[in-house]
């Protein structure tokens, strides 16, 4: 039967879309969902990525640094503090996340200054020791020169402080030990520098009880006010403030920073300007509070009001005004042989009774 024109365009149209799906299903496979080879992917796309409003991204994690530190915790630089962490996880187990057991902690605050004792002589003393603990690294060092059996609350509270700082830097020591002697020396240390030590010593003591299994790295704070404010407390020269040349007053000494015993030895006492002869002697000691007798020099103009100068090391404290020297009394004496020194009363013979025995 002749097939019209029309029924040839039909067919051939039939043919073409056969044609077609043909080769959409069963040419090289790139196209079809089933196999993901090739580039040639069926994506639907959506508005354009420009015509979006922005988002901000969500919050990242915290930063790791290369131990393992969270950065967005405390910052290093908090005044007084330094860069702590807590202990690593066990050998063999995976590392957490960060979390409150890996992260930056404040670390307590360690020694102020003293000042420095001059240490006149090669004993030790607490005050000295004190000092070399100003150093975190030289923990180990100072607690070898601490002797074990003293009784002295200043030296207890050193060595428990001593073995503290090895125990909160994770290299030995004992929290056992420095728990007792914090709670047994409450109230017992009377010296500017073992008070500081004590309040220390009770800083790492809560840094323990808040992170038993964190370290620090102390460091020491040179910036911070000393721990003594060592000066002239009074001169004691009688209720009117004045004295005679070779009267006897008092002069204390409050917040010294050195041993007190090398006072006498090295250091010295001036009045008026004037450096008086022989050594400072101690009159009385409590705790960090020393009193000295000083004996009024000879000044030669009176009235005059004078400062007191305590001289010890490369240190020098003064108090200004402390009293005035007034003129020595004059004592008559009757006429003696020549040479008599004046204010000494000679004696001639006794008198004898007329009416004889």
């Amino acid at each position: 039967m002749p097939i019209s024109f029309g029924m040839r365009i039909s067919g051939l149209l039939v043919a073409g879309a056969v044609a077609v799906a043909f080769a959409a299903y069963t040419g090289d496979g790139s196209g079809t969902p089933d196999r993901g080879g090739g580039d040639a992917r069926i994506v639907t796309v959506g508005p354009s990525q420009s015509d979006r409003p922005f988002a901000a991204p969500a919050s990242p994690t915290p930063r790791q640094s290369p131990a393992g530190e969270a950065s967005a915790a405390v910052p290093p630089s908090t005044a007084g503090h330094t860069r702590t962490t807590a202990a690593p996880p066990p050998a063999g187990t995976t590392s957490p996340t960060p979390t409150s057991v890996n992260r930056l902690l404040v670390s307590p605050n360690w020694l102020p200054p003293g000042p420095v004792s001059p240490n006149a002589d090669p004993v030790p003393d607490p005050s000295s020791v004190y000092d070399r603990l100003r150093d975190p690294h030289r923990c180990r060092a100072a607690l070898d020169v601490i002797p074990t059996a003293s009784a002295d609350p200043e030296w207890r509270v050193l060595r428990a402080l001593a073995t503290a700082c090895l125990a909160v830097q994770g290299r030995s020591g004992g929290w056992d030990t420095a728990r007792k002697e914090h709670a047994d020396l409450a109230g017992k240390v009377g010296t500017c520098k073992g008070r500081a030590a004590y309040a220390v010593l009770g800083g790492l003591l809560d840094f323990h009880r808040r992170h038993p299994a964190g370290t620090a790295r102390l460091t020491a704070s040179p910036g911070t006010a000393p721990a003594c404010a060592y000066r002239i407390g009074g001169v004691d020269s009688g209720g009117d403030h004045t004295a005679q040349p070779g009267d006897t007053v008092a002069v204390e000494l409050r917040d010294t920073y050195f041993d007190q015993a090398e006072l006498p030895r090295f250091g010295s006492v001036s009045i008026g300007g004037q450096r008086l002869a022989g050594p400072p002697v101690p009159r009385s000691r409590s705790g960090d509070t020393l009193v000295l007798s000083v004996v009024v020099p000879s000044l030669g103009r009176y009235p005059r009001t004078v400062d007191v100068t305590v001289r010890y090391g490369g240190t020098e404290v003064r108090l200004k005004d402390a009293f005035t020297v007034t003129a020595p009394a004059v004592v008559p004496s009757p006429s003696g042989p020549s040479g008599t020194p004046q204010g000494v009363l000679t004696l001639g013979p006794l008198p004898v009774d007329p009416s004889g025995p």
